[in-house]
């Protein structure tokens, strides 16, 4: 079984011009954990994931070396969530994403995956994104195909 037979088509997608608050309302209004960052030809340049977006919320080392994790003000972090959505996605991504490719095994996308530790992964044909790959995705199709299997 090949990725193009069980990834989703036609992945939503943002740019790094996007405002971070169109970002968060995507994730929390549709459940995408995390995004690819095209160019204007479709080319992923990155990726935006929830965890790009906490993470900026979190202290930094020098504050916990400073006074320790009991002196941080966790309610006072939360507060910092505005500025974060007054940004774009360029601020926050990750770059230099991994990819697989629509006629890769799926297994082999899965070891992928789980050697980087990843839950979601995009699907690049010829330089384009074509579509998204996701644990769940190959757990289903492995899971189906055992039960229709004689």
């Amino acid at each position: 079984m090949l990725v193009k037979d069980i990834m989703t088509y036609g992945a939503r997608t943002v740019n790094e011009d996007t405002p971070m608050m169109d970002v968060a309302s995507l994730m929390c209004l549709y459940g995408y954990s995390g995004l690819p960052v095209v160019d204007d030809g479709e080319q992923v340049i990155g990726f935006i994931a929830e965890k790009d977006v906490l993470a900026q919320l979190f202290p930094s080392v020098e504050e916990i070396m400073e006074g320790g994790i009991a002196a941080i003000d966790f309610s006072e972090k939360v507060h910092t969530y505005g500025s974060i959505m007054g940004k774009t996605v360029a601020e926050y991504m990750t770059r230099g994403v991994l990819s697989v490719t629509s006629d890769m095994p799926i297994l082999k996308a899965a070891v992928i995956m789980a050697n980087k530790r990843l839950r979601r992964i995009p699907v690049v044909d010829a330089g384009k994104l074509v579509g998204m790959l996701s644990l769940g995705d190959i757990h289903k199709a492995i899971f189906h195909k055992h039960l229709t299997s004689d």
